[in-house]
């Protein structure tokens, strides 16, 4: 069985993450591994380093991972946790979160390497939306 790059998705909100990652599973069927980190530990708005290390976790299935935060505070977030627990594979992308995400998925359920779905990702900044 072939892996697929994997992709995590932080957000301040886990409301937000959650219907997003909705969408995605409906994209990627099951064949891409999507992981969440959404809001903090205790529930509330903001960004928890353990989720997004436990998400980065979930995801890595072998073919990399990309990391796709919000904004703010979950961006530092994520460099943190990639800053303490460096992988080759894993990637954080600057993307626009929603549509980067949907792009990235596309990339990955097709059997994308780590390197083209980081650009699928980076590339749907560029996208006109009419």
């Amino acid at each position: 069985m072939t892996t697929t790059v994997g992709i995590v998705l932080v957000s301040h909100s886990a409301e937000l993450v959650a219907g997003l990652h909705l969408l995605l599973k409906q994209i990627g069927s099951d064949t891409v591994p999507l992981a969440t980190a959404g809001g903090t530990d205790d529930g509330r708005i903001g960004t928890s380093y353990d989720l997004v290390l436990a998400a980065i976790r979930r995801a890595n299935v072998g073919a990399g991972v990309i990391v796709l935060p919000d904004l703010g505070s979950s961006v530092l977030t994520a460099r943190t946790v990639l800053e303490d627990h460096p992988h080759p594979d894993v990637t954080l992308v600057d993307a626009p979160f929603v549509e980067g995400a949907v792009a990235a998925v596309v990339a990955a359920a097709s059997g994308a390497d780590l390197k083209t779905v980081v650009e699928a990702a980076e590339e749907a900044r560029n996208v006109p939306k009419f």
